[in-house]
C-alpha cells in the first residue's frame, strides 16, 4: 500500500515539474513585441526583443516578376525584405521595451519605449538596417 502510494506520488511530481517546465518554456517565448509602421501607405512592420531592445523590421516586397499572370508560382507572390538592426538599433541595457506608434499617418518609424526608465527613441528603417535615436526622457 505505502510503495503504491509513494508511486503515486512520484508520478504527480514528475507531471507537475512538466507542466512547470512548459509554463517556464512559453513565458520565455513571448520575448517580442509588433507593431506596424502608423504611415498608412506602408507595409512595414517593426519587431523589438522586449529583454534587450534590439530592433528590426520586415515589409512585403514584389519581386521583379511579380505579376498576376506570372508563370512562377514564387515570382508572383513576391518576397519579405527584412532589415537587421543599424546605428542605435542593437541590443540596449537589459530591461523591459515596448513599442508605440505616434499615429501620425506619415511617420514611417515608431518609438522603442523603455517601461522602467521611461526613456525613449524614435526607430525607422534607414539604408537597409532600422537605425535608432540615442534614447532620451
Amino acid at each position: 500500500m505505502r510503495v503504491r502510494l509513494l508511486k503515486r506520488w512520484g508520478a504527480l511530481l514528475a507531471w507537475g515539474a512538466m507542466l512547470l517546465g512548459a509554463g517556464l518554456g512559453a513565458a520565455q517565448a513571448a520575448s517580442y513585441e509588433f507593431l506596424a509602421a502608423p504611415e498608412t501607405d506602408l507595409n512595414r512592420v517593426y519587431r523589438v526583443d522586449k529583454a534587450t531592445g534590439e530592433m528590426s523590421a520586415c515589409q512585403y516586397g514584389l519581386s521583379a516578376e511579380a505579376s498576376p499572370d506570372a508563370k512562377d508560382a514564387k515570382a508572383a507572390v513576391g518576397t519579405t525584405l527584412c532589415y537587421p538592426p543599424g546605428e542605435g538599433g542593437g541590443s540596449q541595457a537589459q530591461s523591459e521595451y515596448g513599442l508605440v506608434a505616434s499615429r501620425h499617418e506619415r511617420e514611417g518609424g515608431v518609438f522603442r519605449v523603455d517601461l522602467r526608465t521611461g526613456t525613449m527613441s524614435i526607430c525607422y528603417v534607414l539604408n537597409e538596417s532600422v537605425v535608432c535615436t540615442p534614447p532620451a526622457k
